[in-house]
This record gives C-alpha cells, structure tokens and sequence, in this order.
C-alpha cells in the first residue's frame, strides 16, 4: 500500500462527487463493463454524461463447450453487449475485434484506443484496474482485462496527448487530448466509490442480456445485488461501486 492510499484508508470511504461530461469506457470482453461500472455510468448518463463504450475483443473465447464456432459466438456477444448498452444508455458502443484470451497491450491496440480518445475527446476514461491480480476472496484476474487496462492507461498517457504518438492521426486532423480522469474498476485499492443506490435494479437488466454467459442467473444477480450492499454499507448507502481514481494535471 502506498503512503497516498494508506492515509486515504486511514480517513475512511470517500465518496465521489464529480461526475465526467464525456466518458470513454474502455473493457476487455463484452459484459465487463455490465460486470463492472454498469450502474455508475448509467446513472451519470441520467445526469447528462455523453458516454461511449470499447471493447476490445468480441469475447469469442467465451464458452464451455471446445466445439462453439468462435464466429457466431462473438457475434452472439456483441449483440447481447449493445442490447445491454442500450439498457445503461451509451452513446455508442467499438469493438476493436481483438483476439479473446489472448490480448496484448501491444502497439495496434494502443493506436486504436488513441484514436478513439482522439475521436471523443472524454474528459474521464473508465477501465479495469490492471494492478489487480489477486483479490481477497481468491479470484485471479483474467489476463484479457489486465492487459485492456494497461493498454488504456497507456493510451491516456501518454499517448493521446502527445503529438508525435502515431503522428499520422494529428496530421490526418485527429489532434492531441488531455483526459484529465482514470477511473480503475475492479480495483486493488479503492480510493472512492459512487453511490449508485438507485440504480442496481438496470446494471441488473443490462446483466441479464448477456444471456450466453449467465449459468445461473439467479444466483449472479444475488451475488451484486450483495456486493454492491456490502460496497454501500462502508458510507451509509445502499449501493456503491469502488474505483481508484487517478486525477491527471491540468
């Protein structure tokens, strides 16, 4: 733990009060975002925040049986992601089509996230922290999100602000911009955490169209509904999600 978020634990939960005018949410598979975010975008969105959703694969890696034809599968996916990313109300939703379960924060990937930072020009950017390896309850963290994370940090800073990153998108009129705001879900070390106390019952809807996904429905749904309580409780809410927020100088 670092000195910054040591006495940041000392002081207790902090809650967020700012909310982006402009949001790129930047995941590795489709249901992440639904998984993760899903109720503090939508209920930025409710207060006026223009958001667009990437993903960077199709999530065509995503089933038990060996015998799934990957193609229909990821066309599966993207279809069940904007149906549930008309649920929480994004603008619009990228898929980069990059190879499920085996992501690389490599060259090409950050080009096509810059160029999408680029294209938008959001004041946040929203992704899976990639810090997170292991969590408390046991679970590892899939590679895929970790390298989506890197990638989109990488794609912030520095390369969205820098003119001379991939030079051909500012001198074919895509020029340099500032994102002033990362949020990290799924975080190693949450900083502050957004009330979402209204808003469990549409992360819940988006949830339910990713039907492919879901073996137990009932149970999944238990399992939020409980901890995004048990993230509520620690300020007094109902419902919270956690981020690391990392604030970029003006």
């Amino acid at each position: 733990m670092t000195a910054d978020s040591a006495a940041a634990a000392s002081a207790g939960p902090v809650l967020h009060g700012e909310r982006p005018e402009r949001l790129l949410v930047i995941v590795a598979h489709p249901d992440d975002a639904d998984f993760g975010p899903a109720a503090t975008v939508a209920s930025w969105i409710d207060r006026g925040t223009v958001a667009e959703l990437v993903c960077c694969t199709s999530g065509d890696a995503g089933a038990d049986d060996p015998d799934t034809d990957p193609v229909e599968l990821g066309l599966l996916r993207e279809a069940e992601q904007r149906a549930a990313a008309e649920i929480v109300g994004y603008r619009a939703v990228h898929f980069l089509h990059q190879p499920d379960g085996a992501l690389e924060n490599d060259l090409p990937l950050r080009e096509a996230l810059v160029r999408l930072i680029r294209e938008m020009r959001p004041d946040a950017v929203m992704t899976s922290d990639p810090t997170h390896l292991f969590t408390a309850d046991g679970f590892v963290q899939h590679t895929d999100h970790r390298a989506a994370g890197m990638a989109a940090v990488d794609a912030v800073y520095p390369a969205a602000r820098n003119a001379m990153a991939f030079p051909h998108l500012a001198k074919s009129g895509l020029a340099p911009h500032v994102v002033h705001r990362i949020y990290l879900f799924w975080p190693a070390e949450p900083d502050e955490w957004v009330d979402v106390s209204g808003y469990v019952d549409r992360k819940l809807l988006a949830l339910r169209a990713h039907a492919s996904q879901l073996r137990d429905p009932g149970a999944t749904e238990q399992r939020v509904r409980e901890r995004l309580a048990q993230q509520g409780a620690l300020l007094g809410l109902a419902a919270a999600e956690p981020y690391r927020v990392i604030r970029i100088e003006r």
